[in-house]
């Protein structure tokens, strides 16, 4: 019998298209939480903080031992193997299911899929992955267990992920000559996400090329006017060149935006390495707590396995890296969605120096120079 677990909407449990009944918020968050990191055991301990929102009663194992034989037996009366689904491991449980028999991971592998397609100039193909990709959702990430930490995390950053595949299916429809067909879908994200300038270089490009040239420099405004008042920042390098481009009436495509883009972060690489002598340091949150830099790779963002996790909804799951390098220490934008700002400059990489100021979504950490 074919398991269908879905996660990318709310949690839904199915065997052969007929719906299993797991229960109600607790045992449908354990699911969730084994499904989020299928094939690997996850602690009984890690469980029941993300069960019960970090405030786990002292009797979580036993409760989470029901919660794990109410699944099975559910699932057995589905006429699937549950102990070989749902694994006991010795400090905690495993769910053992294939990508294809989840949402989340049917997502993934057309994601990739897409990826690997639009790399190869497949744009045709590329476009279809995505697609397929897309259909996968049905509303937000674990939208039945919203207010528990560790699904609001989640849903935020699959949000993310979302929107990065729907990104890359403008660019596939795009580049097939299919312009027009994706500006209505633009306009809408772009007034949901107006601070997101590669969805701005899109629409750009996607009215240029439908010739809608007035209305492509009215976005060219729009964009400019946003940044200015939300933010207090001008468009970066990428969009710069490609208003210049429209205002010149010049042939444009996607791939000139992306090329703008390599451009501008090859310039922002030339610029900021200059040598300085910082080779270790810590971090000064908000709160004022400090957080030591680790010299091996210091990651950041909203993912529970970053060194250091914010919780900013506009950090990407992995936003960026802090490394020793030869000449100190240097931060690195892990291809964030808001980018990473360090005194108030938008930069790919950059060394770092005593008092830096660094900007992730709307988290400022101060970068304290070791003595």
């Amino acid at each position: 019998m074919m398991l269908d677990l879905r996660v990318l909407g709310p949690v839904q449990l199915s065997v052969g298209d007929e719906p299993v009944a797991v229960g109600g918020p607790k045992p449908r968050a354990l699911l969730a939480a084994l499904a989020v990191n299928r094939r690997r055991a996850v602690a009984s301990a890690t469980l029941a903080d993300m069960v019960w929102n970090e405030a786990p009663p002292d009797s979580y194992a036993a409760s989470l031992q029901v919660f794990v034989s109410n699944i099975r037996k559910a699932l057995r009366n589905s006429g699937v193997d549950s102990a070989a689904v749902l694994r006991t491991e010795s400090a905690g449980y495993r769910l053992e299911i294939a990508d294809d028999a989840c949402d989340l991971g049917r997502f993934e592998a057309a994601r990739d899929a897409g990826n690997r397609a639009a790399g190869a100039g497949d744009h045709a193909s590329a476009s279809r992955f995505f697609t397929t990709a897309l259909r996968e959702w049905n509303g937000r990430a674990l939208s039945d267990l919203a207010g528990l930490a560790f699904a609001d995390s989640f849903a935020t950053a699959m949000e993310e992920e979302r929107l990065l595949a729907v990104s890359a299916r403008f660019d596939a429809e795009i580049a097939c000559g299919r312009a027009t067909a994706v500006i209505g879908e633009l306009v809408a994200l772009t007034n949901e996400h107006p601070l997101r300038e590669p969805l701005w270089g899109q629409l750009i490009t996607a009215l240029y090329l439908s010739e809608r040239h007035a209305d492509a420099l009215d976005a060219c405004r729009r964009v400019r006017s946003v940044l200015a008042e939300e933010l207090g920042i001008d468009p970066g390098p990428a969009l710069v060149e490609l208003e210049r481009r429209v205002l010149r009436q010049e042939p444009l495509s996607t791939v000139e935006f992306k090329t703008a883009e390599r451009m501008a972060a090859a310039m922002t690489d030339t610029v900021t390495e200059v040598p300085r002598s910082v080779r270790s340091g810590q971090l000064r949150l908000p709160d004022g707590r400090l957080v030591l830099v680790a010299h091996g790779g210091f990651k950041i963002g909203r993912m529970t396995d970053n060194d250091l996790i914010l919780d900013d909804p506009k950090a990407s799951r992995y936003h960026a890296q802090i490394k020793l390098g030869r000449a100190g220490l240097l931060i690195e934008d892990l291809d964030s969605a808001n980018g990473v700002y360090v005194n108030d400059e938008p930069i790919d990489s950059a060394l770092l120096a005593d008092g830096d100021a660094i900007r992730i979504g709307t988290t400022v950490l101060a970068f304290q120079a070791a003595r």
